[in-house]
This record gives structure tokens, sequence and C-alpha cells, in this order.
């Protein structure tokens, strides 16, 4: 077993931990199971991929979103990790010949969403699997007091029966004590060690603006703070906006949302993290698992609904530790669109039931039928079939989601997959009877090399064209061609969202939708809401002090560097320079005897005429000062 110092330099290049990882490693390599709290940009996923190398056993990871799943997949792999991923849209051959390799092969992490956990095709091989950590990723998941609730997250604690003795690792950003507590029951973790750093970021400014004009005050907050920024809002089409509006003004920026095409996603990412694009004006589909440490300002257009929501999104500042700001904007007409929002998030039940009754006619699925299948989502024939308004039915499809019906991979766009179905030799025989298709298995095997005969590798159609000099439409030929033959199994790109159902279909009447918990739940986003609400209004208390002691940080000290801290420390500064500068006033009047006002001012010439006023005025307020029948100003003997 290899020591964790070894893995930590070796795969990540680095010498020593940051504060609060190496205990927490060394608890879950105890056998503990262990809850850590690590603000964003903490490194929590190095808690739970050393120790999983050190012990050379698998770690099963639970991660709820598919971009999440595919960016620390690439990572582990590029750093020399084997690692893979099960989620919806792979095929049953895809998913059976995945959880093989975690059987058989030399996997060492493999990422599963909660909903897969207990199918029977999991469930058996995870029988065969020699699993050593099952970490929890984005853990609040699980807490129905968590800003991202997912019931699919309540799985975990059964799935854990497959597992004796195998210690759980559930890592979270932000956690009040509520939702610490949930977790620690939820996951039936007993004893567990708990790790927590403070939530304060010292080197992170935030500020509040309420205004207007958001163009503008975007605009300062760009000239006055150099280097890259992301600019979050509610909408994917005020992202094109904004981000068009910030060209015409001479600044680089993209705009990002889960509408666009995987590859252009990736494009205009990378094209920020190089540092050739500034600005990347985005929803919150942008920003997890994404390490860009040199980000100096996350302004938020549009107030999040939650201030768990706003901490992770403005914690992407500054995580190389030097100076970063946050900041963001509203106006009263923001926070009434905030309130509103707790309505369209909780729709009325009869509406609920005959959205999903659509989606049974919609698909012909049976009543006790599709669970676990996955479906093509059209949402704009849907809503036009169906006489359905977009945003309502989103706010309905992302609440049956909630309640563990189905699953919507609203931004799903899987590249297409190819993997060989039979071995080298078998292929050469092939090649020989079908000495026309040589070339073009010879490219595809230069493209890719062996690993197709042992996994899916995603490959682009476009890509083997311009190489083959011949029409895209040769290679899906080809590649069609080589699947009927059972020579490769080919899953080609789905762009269109995918929904999954999570159980059997119910009949829509006999929907068994949990009442009373829904009712607590909209109270709970209700709260949350106000705690934003009064976030952005609060007049003087410290901005960083707000969101600590809403983390039940309760003795959180002012942080000297939001917008409320400035203004404090200058109010302190100008009450102090009044005072100096009364006293010189008096000294001088007092060597003098008597003066008229306009005499005294000519004595300070660099004082502005309002300073100087209000200095004069405070001193014949206290009686320090007084004024003679004739308008002389004196000095008053009887004042101490």
């Amino acid at each position: 077993m290899w020591e964790i110092h070894e893995i930590l330099e070796k795969y990540w290049g680095y010498s020593s931990f940051r504060p609060g990882q190496e205990e927490a490693i060394r608890s879950v390599l105890a056998g503990n199971d262990t809850l850590l709290l690590l603000p964003t940009g903490g490194g929590k996923s190095i808690c739970f991929q050393v120790p999983a190398l050190a012990t050379g056993k698998l770690c099963i990871v639970v991660s709820p979103l598919i971009a999440l799943m595919k960016d620390q997949v690439d990572q582990l792999k590029r750093r020399g990790i084997q690692a893979a991923a099960i989620f919806s849209g792979m095929s049953e051959r895809e998913i059976d010949i995945t959880l093989d390799n975690c059987v058989y092969g030399q996997i060492s992490f493999l990422y599963v969403s909660p909903e897969r956990l207990m199918t029977e095709l999991m469930i058996e091989r995870t029988k065969k699997m020699k699993v050593g950590l099952l970490a929890v990723d984005e853990a609040h998941c699980i807490s129905q007091w968590g800003y991202d609730f997912r019931s699919s997250y309540l799985k975990i604690a059964e799935f854990r029966k497959l597992l004796p003795g195998v210690p759980v690792m559930a890592v979270t950003a932000s956690a009040t004590n509520e939702v610490r507590a949930d977790i620690l029951d939820k996951l039936c973790m007993r004893n567990a060690k708990i790790f927590t750093r403070t939530f304060a970021r010292d080197n992170l400014s935030y500020s509040v603006i309420n205004t207007e004009s958001k163009e503008t005050k975007l605009l300062q907050i760009l000239t006055k703070v150099k280097g890259s920024t992301i600019v979050y809002t509610r909408t994917r089409n005020r992202t094109v906006q904004i981000a068009n509006w910030l060209v015409s003004k001479g600044i680089t920026a993209s705009a990002y949302h889960a509408g666009l095409s995987t590859q252009e996603r990736d494009q205009r990412q990378q094209s920020w993290i190089n540092d050739r694009t500034r600005v990347m004006v985005a929803t919150n589909a942008f920003g997890m698992g994404i390490d860009k440490p040199d980000v100096r300002a996350v302004i938020h257009w549009d107030l999040p609904a939650s201030l768990e929501a706003y901490y992770q999104e403005a914690g992407r500042a500054g995580r190389d530790g030097l100076k970063a700001y946050a900041v963001a904007m509203y106006n009263e007409q923001d926070l009434n669109l905030l309130r509103k929002g707790i309505q369209q998030k909780y729709p009325d039940i009869e509406f609920l039931k005959r959205v999903y009754q659509s989606i049974a006619n919609f698909f012909q699925i049976p009543i006790g039928s599709g669970y676990m299948a996955s479906y093509d989502f059209d949402a704009e024939l849907f809503a036009t079939n169906y006489n359905y308004g977009r945003l309502e039915l989103f706010y309905a499809l992302k609440f049956l989601e909630q309640e563990g019906f189905l699953l919507l991979n609203e931004d799903f766009d899987s590249p297409s997959r190819v993997k060989f179905l039979i071995n080298k030799i078998d292929l050469y025989d092939f090649q020989l009877r079908y000495f026309n298709y040589d070339p073009f298995i010879k490219r595809l095997l230069r493209f890719h090399g062996g690993e197709m005969f042992s996994e899916y590798v995603s490959i682009s159609e476009a890509a083997l064209a311009k190489s083959l000099k011949c029409p895209i439409n040769e290679v899906f030929k080809g590649l069609e061609f080589l699947a009927t033959r059972n020579i490769i199994d080919y899953q080609r790109q789905k762009n269109l969202p995918q929904i999954q159902l999570l159980t059997p279909r119910y009949d829509a009447n006999k929907l068994p939708l949990a009442l009373e918990s829904i009712k607590k739940r909209r109270e709970k986003d209700t709260a949350k809401i106000e705690a934003v609400v009064h976030y952005a209004n609060h007049p003087a208390l410290c901005r960083s002090m707000m969101l600590l002691q809403y983390f039940d940080e309760k003795e959180a000290p002012y942080c000297n560097l939001c917008d409320h801290c400035i203004q404090r420390k200058k109010a302190i500064q100008s009450k102090r320079d009044l005072s100096s500068l009364a006293a010189q006033i008096r000294d001088y009047v007092a060597q003098q005897g008597k003066l008229q006002p306009n005499e005294l001012k000519l004595a300070f010439p660099d004082l502005e005429i309002a300073t100087f006023s209000s200095a004069l005025h405070w001193l014949v307020e206290q009686e320090v000062l007084i004024y003679d029948r004739s308008g002389f100003l004196l000095l008053n003997q009887n004042s101490s």
C-alpha cells in the first residue's frame, strides 16, 4: 500500500496537503465513516481519491451531475488513473462492459448517479467488486433541507448494505448544522468523524449593489477589476444578450448554458480557461468541477435562490489565494421575482399529475413499465402537443425529478462511442474478407488505439471523415455496417435531452406525492429566499459574517473586505479625521483669541468647505467654540 504523500506527489504533483485534507484521509484509512466540509475550491475530491488509491481497491463515487462525473473521470485519466462513469443514455451493453471492467479490470474509480445504485445489474456486479470506499459527492443533496435535494440519494443507505465494513466519505462545500445532521442520519453514518474548515475566505471581498442600471455597474466593475471573470445570470437568453453587449464594448466574452452542444460548451470553456476569453456569462450550469484558480471576480447579475448556492458560485473566485471579488447586483423587481419563484417551483398537484400522464402518453409507457428506461425528450414538441407553457413545464418536470419519479438530463449531449466486440485475431480475419473496409478500420484504430477492445471510446465522425477524405455520411454508413455485423457496438451521438423514469410508471391519479413533506419543503425554501433578501438588503452587517452565521459559525469575525466593512472603516476613519481637524481648529482659535468664521477658513486653505463646515458645526454644537455678540468665534472657557 502506497503512502498517501507519495500518491499526492506522484499523481497531483503536490508535496503537502492543504489544511484539513490529511486528517480526513487518515480517518477514512482507519475505517471511519467521515463527513468532510470544505469551502468551494478546498480540494474535496482529493480527500476520497487519495485514500482509495492507497487501499488499491475500487472507490464507488456517487455524484449528482453527468457533467461533473465526466469532468472528474477525464481529470483522473489525464493523471494516469483508471476511472469510469455510468449514466443515463448509455446502452445496456456499454453499462455491462463498464461494470465488468470494475470487477475484473484495473478501474480505480467508478462514478455513478444515485439513481443507478439500486438497479439489479448494479447490485449484482457490486457484490463481485473489491470496494474499499464509498464516496458521496455533493452530499448536501441527500438532505431535505439542502438547496439541491435529490430523493434518489436516499437509496445510498440501502446500497451500503452491499458493502459491509466499507467506510463512507461524504463531502460537500456548504451545509448548515441541520443539513450536516441530516447527512449523517440519511447515510447511516455511525460514530462518524466530522472534519470542517471555516467557510471564511480571507481573500474574497463580498459586495451587493442595489442598482437599476446593471450594465453600467458591470462595466465599472470590469474596468476596475482586471482578469478572468464569471457573470451568473438566471436565463439562457440573458447569457447571450450580456455576452454580446460586452463584446460590443470591447471585452472578450462568451455565453455558456445547457442548451449548447457539448462541443460548443467545451470550446467556450477551454477558451475561458486559457484566458483567450476574459468573461464567461453563464447560467449555474457552469463552474462545478472546473479547476481555474485565478478567477478575479464572480458577478451575480441575478440573485440565486439560496445562500448555499450563492456561496458555492461566489467561491469560484480567488482559489489561488489572491484578492478576488464576489459582487451581487439587484433591484426591487429582482426580489419580487425571487419570491414569485417559490410559487413556480411548487406547481399545483393536479397539474403535476397531468404532466406525468402526458409523459406516459408521449412515450407510450404502460402502467408498471419503464423502470430506468431513458427516452429522447423533445421539449418543444412535447409542450406543443400538450399545450404547456415552457416555463410551467420546466418547473413541473423539475418537481417530479425532485420527488424521485424521473430524471431530466436537460443538458444531455453525449458524443458517439464505439467498442470492438471481437478480438484482434477475428478482426484481422474480417479485414481480409471485407478488404474494402480495411482502410476504414485501420484509421479507426489509429485514431483511438487498442482501448477500443476493452472499453467504449468517444469518437468524432467528422474527424474520421476529414482524415479519410470522404463525406461524413460514408463514415456513418461504415460504422453502421460494422455494427450490423457485430464487429463493433456503435452508440451514435444524442443531442436531445433525456428523460429517465426512476420508478415503474404509476397511474397518474395515484401518484404517491408526499404532501406533508412538500409543504415543509416549501416553507424551508421560502425561508431560504428570505435569507437571500436579508443578505442583499441588510444596511450594515458584514457580508462574510452574515454568510458564516447562516452556516452556523456564530462567532464569525468581521472580514474587513466586504462593502459594509469598507464603509465602516471609512466612517471610523472619517470620524477620526473630523475629530483631529476639530482639535486643530479649537487650538488655532485658542491661540488667536477670536476670529471671524471667514478668517478661520483662510487659516485652513487646503480643506474643502464641506469638511471645514462639518468640523466647525460640531465644535459649536458641542459648545467648544461660541459666538460673541459681534459674531466672532472664541473658545468657551467653561468647556473641558
